[in-house]
């Protein structure tokens, strides 16, 4: 007597097949049910919208009283300039996505539903970059407008159309960006929510103070490679120092520290237990 052999429909296999689309699925309903998601990118917002809006009047005023010409005013720079502090909160945020599972233990059962490791890896890169990127450039966009809507006022607004508007606005949302991955690789680097935040805001805002003690011969090579300046060059329309990247050229060495990172993380997500 032979056993009977009961084969598994091919549909039930690829209903719980684990792919590439079900876990990125996953990781957004992960992101946008964190409160931490919620509090971060509102505090972005306020901070970027806010603070461009308020630089731009603040500037716009103090220059037309000093009757700076508008050829030496960046009217678009001082629109965007809440960006700076906005990275805290994208960066912190960014780190927190990581190290929260792993604090929690969630990250296990992300591992098990996917023990490949890579798809979780790469779901989390393409929900929180994609999430961050519409995000900060709609950000950069009201900040620009609204800034250039009170500089105009004073003489130094200019419209999205003007040399470089639209690339600095586009490069809000690529800069954030980038800040978030930098924080991805760290956190999947570092586990813990102090180191990893140590590790990058050293990297963001370190580094560049300890340029500035180098001797000027020395800093004029190195400092314009760092992370930060580096990738301030997208949003500056103004500057022709030889000693600083071009803005495309300074993102992509930006990205370039981000990807580093990255592949250091994904190397210690694949070797170290959840």
């Amino acid at each position: 007597m032979t056993a009977a052999v009961v084969e598994r429909p091919a549909a039930f296999d690829d209903d719980i097949a684990v792919t590439q689309r079900r876990v990125i699925a996953s990781e957004w309903i992960k992101l946008r049910s964190l409160r931490s998601t919620w509090f971060s990118f509102g505090a972005a917002i306020v901070l970027d919208i806010g603070l461009g809006i308020l630089f731009s009047g603040l500037r716009g005023h103090d220059a037309a009283d000093h009757h700076v010409p508008a050829r030496f005013f960046d009217s678009i720079e001082v629109s965007l300039r809440g960006m700076f502090l906005a990275q805290l909160a994208v960066g912190v945020l960014g780190v927190l996505v990581i190290t929260g599972e792993y604090a929690t233990g969630m990250i296990r059962a992300s591992l098990s539903a996917a023990p490949r490791r890579v798809p979780v890896f790469v779901g989390k890169i393409v929900v929180f970059g994609g999430v961050t990127f519409t995000l900060s450039a709609i950000m950069g966009l009201i900040a620009f407008l609204g800034g250039q809507a009170i500089l105009h006022g004073d003489g130094y607004g200019v419209s999205l159309s003007s040399p470089g508007a639209a690339r600095a606005v586009v490069g809000v949302g690529l800069y954030l960006t980038v800040v978030g991955l930098l924080a991805l690789g760290c956190g999947f680097t570092f586990r813990s929510t102090g180191g990893a935040i140590a590790a990058l805001f050293g990297l963001l805002l370190v580094l560049p103070i300890l340029g500035q003690a180098l001797p000027s011969s020395i800093a004029d090579h190195v400092n314009k490679y760092l992370p930060m300046l580096a990738g301030w060059q997208i949003i500056n329309t103004h500057s022709d120092d030889p000693n600083l990247l071009g803005p495309w050229t300074g993102l992509g060495v930006f990205a370039l520290y981000a990807l580093v990172m990255l592949a250091i993380g994904v190397v210690a997500l694949m070797r170290r237990d959840a």
